[in-house]
């Protein structure tokens, strides 16, 4: 299961360093206002969805790929942000 996750992990960073303009990765990548907007309408689609229990796990789908699209646009390493969460969760159990 987390293979899928690392494997798409491995096509965005795959993407970001392809100079192909026919990738639609590629163009989030480049362009932070196109992927931020559409991070910010997929959070209100996934929200909608669960509202009216609707396509949840498609649209749950299209949150994670365009926050890691996101994310790696922004050279914010997902192996950070699981170190961050590794360490509130030691700190959780103090």
């Amino acid at each position: 299961m987390l293979k899928n996750l690392e494997d798409l992990i491995k096509t965005i960073r795959d993407r970001k360093n392809s100079s192909s303009d026919k990738s639609y990765t590629n163009k989030l990548l480049n362009d932070k206002n196109l992927s931020v907007s559409k991070v910010k309408e997929e959070v209100a689609e996934l929200i909608e969805a669960v509202e009216k229990n609707t396509n949840k796990i498609h649209e749950s789908a299209d949150v994670i790929y365009h926050l890691l699209v996101y994310l790696e646009a922004n050279n914010i390493k997902i192996e950070d942000v699981m170190k961050e969460l590794e360490k509130r969760k030691n700190n959780a159990l103090r």
